[in-house]
């Protein structure tokens, strides 16, 4: 009896000193939307910098805000990560997030690249490393200053020439919802309208895909996100390499408003438990250290002021030189994408 009693007291001081051991665990729980395995780095890094343990749930964009409003208040995430500005303010507008108040971000983070102030002060979301949407063209069988505006994209000398993926992904969305901003809503439309008039095929695939369609002449013109093409001109293998040779690139509109940049993002989950450590890893994530692992390891451009891409394959891409990139709200693009959408109904974009 005496052994039985022992051996319980003994039990119940581990369950104890187990229970206390946990409470005291730092950790941050992610839901994350980037599934780039050099993120990995991001994670160690941030650990080992703060003790922090991070927790990490992958999904899609669609997916994670899903999740968040099934869970309501019973979720356990703390930190948000997605890859689209449109999804971002989805979430925003779905009361998913909590305002962040945080001089570090607000110092790093240029003003047009995070969400509008909130009504308590805070911010609700922040863009950490940015993407352009470019046009590639057919370098033998297309004059570069036919396409080096997304206007150009709907004009009729283009007629059967353009690859796009559907018009209702994201990074097009995003992409329409900045030229409503620039051209209006009307202008728009008719823009939208000459797009699907110069389609080479029905919008298929991936941005990868659009770059070989226009490298094997199925089109010969595309639109793609940078940092698919920038992995292909990284890579070793011979058939990537090849497809990069036929293709030349276009970074829209730099006469005018400039490039359109989309971002990739991160929040704090309106229930977090663990705020403060949440707060922490975006701060993390706009770091010089974090965003040259943004630069190199997935090829985006870094979000931070001041912070440079030190990534041989965006520099090749840009010309060696600094490109203009559009400065609008990235809140904006956002706010337009209902009626983007609508547009994309009345004109049949597929």
């Amino acid at each position: 009896m005496r052994h039985t009693l022992t051996t319980a007291l003994a039990a119940c001081t581990l369950f104890t000193l187990t229970s206390i051991a946990q409470a005291n665990e730092q950790v941050v729980n992610l839901y994350s939307a980037r599934h780039y395995t050099t993120d990995e780095a991001l994670y160690t890094g941030f650990t080992k910098a703060t003790g922090i343990k991070i927790n990490r749930v992958d999904a899609d964009d669609a997916g994670i805000l899903a999740r968040l409003k099934a869970e309501g208040s019973a979720s356990p995430a703390d930190v948000i990560l997605l890859v689209d500005a449109a999804r971002l303010y989805k979430g925003e507008m779905d009361n998913l997030f909590q305002p962040i108040k945080s001089k570090v971000l607000s110092e790093a983070i240029p003003a047009h690249l995070h969400s509008l102030p909130t009504a308590s002060g805070g911010v609700a979301w922040f863009g950490l490393s940015t993407r352009a949407r470019v046009i590639v063209y057919n370098k033998v069988k297309v004059n570069k200053a036919d396409v080096d505006t997304y206007e150009s994209l709907g004009d009729p000398k283009n007629k059967g020439k353009l690859c796009i993926r559907s018009g209702s992904h994201p990074y097009n969305l995003s992409l329409f919802s900045a030229v409503t901003e620039h051209l209006g809503e009307a202008k728009t439309e008719v823009w939208l309208k000459g797009l699907v008039a110069n389609l080479a095929r029905p919008p298929k695939g991936g941005d990868t895909d659009q770059i070989k369609a226009v490298a094997a002449g199925e089109c010969d013109i595309g639109v793609t996100n940078t940092y698919y093409l920038a992995r292909m001109m990284r890579s070793d293998k011979p058939e990537d390499i090849a497809v990069v040779n036929k293709v030349g690139v276009v970074f829209p509109n730099q006469q005018s408003w400039g490039t359109h940049m989309n971002i990739a993002g991160g929040a704090v989950a309106r229930y977090a438990k663990n705020q403060a450590n949440a707060v922490k890893f975006l701060e993390y994530l706009a770091s010089p250290e974090a965003q040259n692992y943004f630069a190199n390891g997935n090829n985006e451009w870094p979000a931070a002021k001041g912070v440079s891409a030190d990534n041989p394959a965006l520099k090749a891409m840009a010309g060696g030189a600094p490109f203009k990139s559009e400065t609008i709200p990235i809140s904006a693009v956002g706010a337009n994408i209902t009626k983007v959408q609508q547009m994309l109904d009345r004109v049949s974009f597929p």
